[in-house]
């Protein structure tokens, strides 16, 4: 049985031509709230998988081995010039296939559709990130290698000590952008119907026609999780902001 006040707020809203009727199902609404906790799942999730796989792609593309150069060259090519849809489609329709066959069944297969979802999106943001910090690196001035140089660091330790702690800040305004398009491109999962957000509401609204009303909630709760991740990177930019470098009075 509804709670009287739940009751109370699906008729006061039905008489503004607001259809949550959803609300009084323990059934649908379960499904939607499950919806939010999967979608905000994917997104802490998928920011540090990407942030850790760009720096490492970004650390390949500018490594002086043309073995290491090549492939993640490749990688960031292929993936930033094909839709996301038609990776996610791949990997789970194909790789995933794949895998199960050579595992003796789909029930022997320990990758599911969260996880593809999670890597698939993630590796794509990875690639934007990693140009973002390639072009960092490279800004780095020479200057300041030679000093580390002096100073007796290694190729290793001045990517780790140097180049990567000055890119990270030099590429933080490109990187947080791409971190919002990461959260949006969450929605991708309903494509093989991981439960999130948007995959709940579909589910639900084919059953009480109220597109208008859910497709609302979907852009208020993406546009408040986007505005906390913008506003983290504003607090980080000014956080990690090398005095006197690119500052304004």
């Amino acid at each position: 049985m509804a709670d009287p006040l739940l009751l109370d707020l699906v008729k006061t809203a039905k008489s503004y031509g607001i259809n949550v009727g959803f609300l009084t199902s323990p059934h649908e609404r379960d499904i939607w709230l499950e919806g939010f906790r999967t979608t905000l799942t994917l997104v802490a999730t998928m920011i540090p998988v990407s942030l850790a796989a760009g720096m490492a792609l970004a650390a390949a593309l500018t490594a002086r081995q043309r073995w290491l150069a090549l492939p993640a060259r490749v990688f960031v090519e292929l993936t930033r010039n094909t839709p996301t849809l038609v990776q996610l489609s791949c990997a789970f329709l194909g790789l995933n296939m794949l895998i199960s066959q050579s595992l003796g069944g789909a029930g022997q297969n320990p990758f599911g559709a969260f996880f593809w979802v999670v890597l698939v999106v993630g590796l794509h943001g990875a690639a934007y990130h990693a140009e973002a910090l390639r072009a960092g690196i490279e800004a780095v001035p020479d200057t300041t290698l030679e000093a580390a140089r002096a100073l007796g660091f290694n190729r290793l330790e001045i990517l780790r000590w140097v180049e990567l702690p000055l890119a990270l800040r030099i590429a933080l305004p490109t990187i947080v952008n791409n971190l919002v398009t990461l959260v949006k491109l969450t929605t991708v999962g309903s494509a093989v119907a991981v439960g999130e957000i948007t995959y709940a509401s579909i589910m639900i609204w084919t059953q009480r026609d109220n597109v208008v009303e859910l497709m609302v909630v979907i852009l208020v709760f993406f546009s408040a999780i986007n505005l906390v991740v913008s506003q983290i990177g504003l607090w980080l930019e000014r956080r990690l902001a090398v005095p006197g470098l690119g500052v304004r009075s």
